[in-house]
């Protein structure tokens, strides 16, 4: 069986050294990006099965990054989570538009966004 790919994005590399850690003992296949602009180039080019990426980032946000994959009809199906410190909150109609299936707020627990992530790919 092909292991899943998770595209991760963060601009804090403690962040993205850990979640990936984590993802990869749990057998899942991690790409990573540390802006959002990287991170539209990666999804296009490896088409992962989920992204988890973080709201405030260079270049592009983690919102606008989840709606330009959104429009995208080789992106438009892959499901997000965002990574937010800020508490953000995302409208029903937000997260229609942009595929973003959750929010979590940092600080998170590893281990609980691995489970999450095993969840979302199962349904």
């Amino acid at each position: 069986m092909k292991s899943r790919t998770v595209l991760l994005v963060d601009d804090e590399a403690h962040i993205v050294h850990v979640v990936a850690l984590k993802l990869r003992e749990a057998g899942f296949r991690v790409v990573t990006a540390g802006d959002g602009r990287e991170a539209l180039a990666a999804a296009r080019r490896e088409l992962p099965d989920l992204l988890i990426t973080d709201y405030q980032m260079p270049g592009l946000s983690g919102l606008e990054l989840c709606q330009r994959m959104k429009e995208a009809a080789r992106t438009s199906s892959i499901p997000a989570i965002l990574l937010t410190a800020r508490g953000y909150e995302l409208d029903e109609g937000e997260s229609r538009r942009s595929g973003i299936l959750l929010t979590v707020a940092k600080p998170f627990s590893p281990r609980q966004l691995v489970a999450t992530v095993h969840r979302l790919l199962a349904a």
